[in-house]
């Protein structure tokens, strides 16, 4: 066997810490999944313990009781503890970013993974891990808090990154920019004057402030409003039944970073 490509996360995990995730998955790409003869998902990374994956496994289910999920971690003692949970739909394996699973996925979920790495890195991986998607597939990858209260991910297909999405808590949000520190890589460090993110964010937090006599009715109806003004400049790929969720999803190309 080869070694396995990439280096082990800090492995830190908590029950329903990617449920946002989970759910917007679910719910955008359950159509997918319904189409494949074999749908299987791969929770890339999920840490010291396998709650997330089997969380995974009950979400995606939702959508396609046929899904069967593939936990793949590239430290074995993590897969060892995993096993004694393994079930009918539901294993895990030693493994990276090569994503050592036949057939091909239909859906790689790549949650609080790449923070540790550099961001001329994330390019890369991206590419290896959509090389590896079946016809059709998708990857999500992105980071959230540890309680899952904010998140952010970025949605790529096998031709390169598609979407962002941002998703938190409404109650415990002050403003739209406090998602920030949850950028994926990709993002993160792009956060300043000039670049897309920052001035997405900017006007984010000014259509929160202007929305604020909503916040009478309801977190979710000051996050509703600030989002559909926030449409009228910015291209959003969802609407209301998702916004409620307190999500709102980008097109990649309006955040992408610029070069240099």
């Amino acid at each position: 066997m080869t070694r396995p490509v990439g280096t082990a996360t800090r492995g830190t995990t908590n029950p329903n810490r990617l449920r946002r995730m989970d759910r917007w998955i679910a719910a955008v790409h359950g159509p997918a999944l319904r189409r494949c003869d074999r749908p299987t998902a791969v929770d890339l990374g999920y840490g010291a313990a396998p709650w997330t994956t089997l969380e995974l496994l009950r979400r995606l289910r939702t959508a396609d009781p046929r899904c069967e999920v593939v936990g793949i971690e590239i430290d074995p003692a993590r897969v060892s503890a995993a096993k004694p949970y393994e079930r009918e739909g539901l294993s895990f394996r030693h493994g990276g970013f090569e994503i050592p699973i036949e057939p091909a996925p239909a859906l790689i979920r790549a949650a609080n993974v790449l923070r540790q790495y550099e961001e001329g890195d994330v390019a890369s991986v991206w590419a290896r891990l959509c090389g590896r998607l079946a016809p059709g597939g998708l990857l999500v990858e992105g980071t959230c808090d540890e309680i899952g209260r904010r998140h952010v991910w970025v949605a790529l297909g096998p031709g390169g990154p598609r979407t962002v999405t941002f998703a938190a808590r409404l109650g415990s949000l002050a403003r739209p920019s406090d998602l920030a520190e949850r950028l994926p890589k990709a993002l993160i460090h792009r956060n300043v004057p000039g670049e897309p993110i920052h001035a997405f964010l900017r006007d984010f937090d000014r259509a929160w402030a202007t929305a604020a006599p909503y916040a009478s009715l309801s977190a979710r109806q000051r996050w509703i409003t600030a989002v559909r003004a926030l449409g009228t400049d910015w291209p959003l790929s969802d609407d209301s039944r998702r916004w409620r969720q307190g999500e709102v999803t980008v097109e990649w190309e309006a955040l992408a970073p610029r070069s240099g």
